[in-house]
């Protein structure tokens, strides 16, 4: 029994991930790529590294989240199980070069 309780406390914490995970580089306050696809109805991952000098934030209001990397680092990014659609994104301390769109297909 306190074999199975452990199991199911370690599939309910950890979901699984269909595909690997999806590299994205913010170099020069760009993301590359600045258009991911993931399966929709999936959880995803993104593996962001930051190549700029500067911190950056991550952040989607559609997605829900919001994650500060700083620079010359890397973040994960969990993406829940998405339904059909576009999610756009940026690099909220500079907007104005740093967008992007999750598409859920």
């Amino acid at each position: 029994m306190k074999t199975f309780v452990i199991a199911l406390t370690f599939l309910l914490v950890a979901p699984a991930f269909a595909d690997a995970p999806v590299i994205v580089h913010l170099k020069d306050h760009r993301f590359t790529p600045a258009t991911i696809k993931v399966k929709a109805n999936e959880p995803a991952m993104l593996v962001l590294f930051n190549d700029d000098d500067s911190a950056d934030e991550f952040d989607s209001s559609s997605l829900k989240i919001e994650k500060v990397v700083p620079g010359h680092a890397k973040g994960n990014i969990r993406l829940r199980a998405l339904a059909p659609g576009k999610y756009p994104f940026m690099g909220e301390y500079h907007a104005a070069t740093a967008q992007g769109m999750v598409i859920a297909q």
